[in-house]
């Protein structure tokens, strides 16, 4: 695809996960509409994995089944995985980004993968924090920032995520695996984002309880 857009939600997600735990590397997956599938690719949502370890085989296959299956009731699919590295100039995608960028790309084409520039962490958000990457002849190349689409109102909401310290209640999978009662849907911190705000955080990922 030639461009990608991010919705509110799923970059106030990934920069609230950096911000969470800042002396940590982290990753996530990123999620987007079946509907959306062309030459734009839109991210509506993100899931937090870990923070802890990210090279853990097994947690991450589960996390993988059981954010694809929640996906695939809400019509979206996994369309790329993202990650903070844990120094500051760090800019590198590592061997679990592209073993688990493999196992996705096995189902999906319409996909990227990001890397957040530590750099651009700041509390007052003036630009996307945000190095996109796509798929070119099998290679992973990075997209020009013209091709990343990220609107004000989107800064502004993680400005507020940043300064208000949001990010406190963002919950990843290592959160929910130590305690399953924690939500790695994220719906009180979607919620709390969209009222302060002031902005529909839009279509997001969620439990279809009407599928058993």
């Amino acid at each position: 695809m030639s461009k990608v857009s991010f919705s509110t939600l799923a970059y106030c997600k990934m920069v609230a996960h950096a911000a969470k735990y800042p002396h940590c590397e982290v990753n996530g997956l990123l999620v987007a509409e079946n509907s959306t599938k062309g030459d734009k690719l839109v991210i509506v949502d993100t899931v937090p994995l870990f923070h802890q370890c990210l090279h853990v085989s097994p947690m991450s296959e589960i996390a993988l089944m059981q954010i694809d299956q929640s996906a695939s009731t809400c019509d979206m699919y996994i369309a790329g995985y993202y990650l903070a590295n844990e120094t500051l100039d760090d800019l590198s995608y590592d061997k679990p980004a592209h073993k688990i960028m493999d196992k996705i790309v096995e189902h999906e084409t319409n996909v990227c993968m990001v890397v957040i520039n530590n750099r651009l962490m700041e509390l007052n958000q003036k630009e996307s924090a945000l190095l996109v990457h796509t798929q070119d002849d099998g290679k992973w190349k990075r997209l020009n920032n013209s091709n990343v689409q990220i609107e004000n109102v989107t800064l502004a909401a993680a400005s507020a995520v940043l300064q208000q310290q949001l990010y406190n209640n963002l919950v990843d999978f290592d959160n929910h695996l130590d305690n399953l009662s924690l939500d790695w849907l994220n719906t009180e911190f979607s919620n709390c984002v969209e009222r302060t705000s002031g902005h529909d955080m839009g279509r997001r990922l969620m439990i279809n309880k009407s599928v058993s």
